[in-house]
């Protein structure tokens, strides 16, 4: 920040900095609308920040983010539990949720392979996957369509094949709605060799 901002205000700038996704400028405008809050707000807004920090923990099945030991999701006795879709982060579980459409459990990864930023399958929840993997007949492998997406998808494929369980992948392809002259190459790639007999 400039020469002419307090430190109080600049600390708190390079905090809201640290957050994905947030600039220095949108930091700098956070930063200054706490500073024009009243001190309740800015208080109320800090203990629920720390409330949360310290009461949601992962759940002991799926690995997804809760305030019990199991989670909503895990305990509900009306999913199917023959079906587990893997996703990367508790984000993408939202996601399929808000979608709506899928009634069988989850498991999060929190993270995918990357060997060049020393991320490995001993950093993610694999070991979790495998050992709830007994009565399940399929895992979907709802990984990003990525470089580390792809590697993470096949070497988990890997490990759950030889148990007999069907492992399938998301499709890719064009989204609803879209135009074929705005879809990048490697889209329209996939959607063909993914594409569905009529």
């Amino acid at each position: 920040m400039s020469e002419y901002s307090s430190l109080p205000l600049a600390l708190a700038a390079e905090q809201f900095a640290k957050l994905p996704g947030i600039g220095i400028k949108t930091a700098q405008r956070l930063a200054y609308h706490m500073l024009n809050l009243p001190a309740e707000e800015v208080e109320e807004f800090a203990e629920n920040i720390l409330k949360a920090r310290r009461s949601v923990m992962l759940c002991k099945c799926c690995q997804n983010f809760t305030e019990r030991e199991l989670c909503s999701l895990c305990a509900d006795d009306n999913r199917d539990r023959s079906v587990i879709c893997v996703v990367e982060s508790p984000k993408d579980v939202s996601a399929f949720e808000r979608a709506g459409g899928f009634e069988g459990l989850y498991h999060v990864l929190h993270g995918l392979l990357s060997p060049m930023d020393g991320i490995t399958a001993e950093n993610l929840k694999i070991k979790e996957l495998i050992a709830r993997l007994s009565d399940v007949k399929e895992v979907i492998m709802a990984t990003n369509p990525t470089v580390e997406g792809e590697a993470t998808a096949m070497y988990i494929g890997r490990l759950i094949k030889p148990m007999g369980i069907k492992v399938t992948r998301l499709a890719y392809g064009l989204p609803a709605g879209s135009a074929l002259e705005f879809a990048d190459d490697v889209t329209l790639v996939k959607a063909l060799e993914n594409r569905n007999e009529l």
